[in-house]
């Protein structure tokens, strides 16, 4: 399995940005694909961006244009862009890697977006 530590959250006004992090404990070229989920209250778990060792990204329709993923390969991180957040957003975002076959997720870090 891969550690994964996530960092960025925050409070945030609608119309804001934050860029999320996540530490991986492994070379992250190692791992076939890397995601980010969120989690609203009352709400199940749902899938917002991956990308994939050859740098392909997709995005769920909900965020697309607005959010970002990308990853560093110097830092073993992945990171996410929100940007023009707004009230539907607030969720703790988790990150999530495949690697050697088996699903490793983070504790997850919280955004709210709030006036």
């Amino acid at each position: 399995q891969v550690q994964l530590v996530e960092s960025g959250g925050g409070l945030v006004q609608p119309g804001g940005s934050l860029r999320l992090s996540c530490a991986a404990s492994v070379n992250i070229d190692s791992i076939n694909a890397l995601d980010w989920y969120r989690q609203a209250p009352g709400n199940q778990r749902e899938w917002v961006a991956s990308i994939t060792r050859g740098g392909r990204t997709e995005y769920a329709g909900s965020v697309k244009g607005r959010f970002t993923i990308s990853e560093d390969s110097a830092n073993d991180a992945v990171y996410l862009q929100i940007n023009s957040l707004k009230p539907e957003d607030t969720a703790v975002y988790y990150c999530k890697a495949m690697y050697r076959g088996l699903p490793s997720w983070g504790r997850g870090t919280r955004v709210t977006v709030s006036p």
